[in-house]
């Protein structure tokens, strides 16, 4: 199971999952009301806050929550102000809840943001709606069941190097390029895999996680 130092919840719906424990809990403006879904107590709240519902803000100042207002012409979306919070609360890895719904646009800058490498220091996770999203500068040891799928994708440039152990269809010292289909549906062959990449920055995104540790 994951362990983040931080947990970062984003703006948008979403399937109700488990979402381990963290140190502290960092909503992206309307992720103060995923959070609140999801039973998660908030530490900060982050953004321009026109997304947070006006009940979510006032229990937040209630409670004594940080709220940190940025003005509606900003440079930067929600989400990369709570991810710099979180490298600014000293996080080593972080956990990100996001959606796979809303814009399109927003959803795109949102897998990109992730691979960014000023984070290439965090240990960088994502659950998408019902997918688990890996970010792997280095090497990364993934663990999930056997026959679960796995893509690699090659995130901001070529790839080089990639090399995998505990997956079906192995690469060895590969490169995979942006746009090419070559890293798409892998599978678990046993219970923990170790992806490793010699330059670059790679996705692994694994579509039936999320939905595995799903409430009943």
């Amino acid at each position: 199971m994951i362990q983040p130092d931080v947990v970062v919840v984003a703006s948008g719906q979403g399937p109700v999952v488990e979402v381990p424990s963290a140190r502290a809990v960092v909503a992206a403006d309307g992720g103060l009301d995923r959070a609140a879904a999801l039973g998660l107590v908030v530490d900060v709240v982050v953004g321009d806050l026109d997304s947070a519902s006006h009940a979510a803000l006032e229990r937040a100042e209630a409670d004594g929550i940080r709220v940190v207002r940025h003005p509606e012409a900003k440079d930067a979306t929600d989400l990369e102000l709570a991810l710099d919070e979180a490298v600014a609360l000293g996080a080593e890895s972080v956990l990100v809840v996001a959606s796979d719904g809303g814009r399109l646009d927003h959803l795109l800058a949102s897998l990109l943001l992730l691979g960014s490498n000023r984070y290439d220091a965090l240990e960088l996770d994502a659950l998408v709606g019902e997918a688990l999203v890996h970010v792997i500068h280095g090497e990364r040891v993934l663990r999930g069941e056997p026959g679960e799928l796995v893509t690699l994708l090659a995130l901001g440039g070529s790839a080089e190097g990639v090399t995998t152990e505990g997956l079906e269809y192995a690469l060895s010292a590969e490169a995979l390029e942006p746009g090419s289909s070559r890293g798409v549906s892998n599978v678990f062959a046993a219970t923990e895999a170790r992806v490793s990449v010699a330059r670059g920055v790679l996705l692994a995104v694994r579509p039936d996680a999320a939905g595995k540790g799903r409430r009943r």
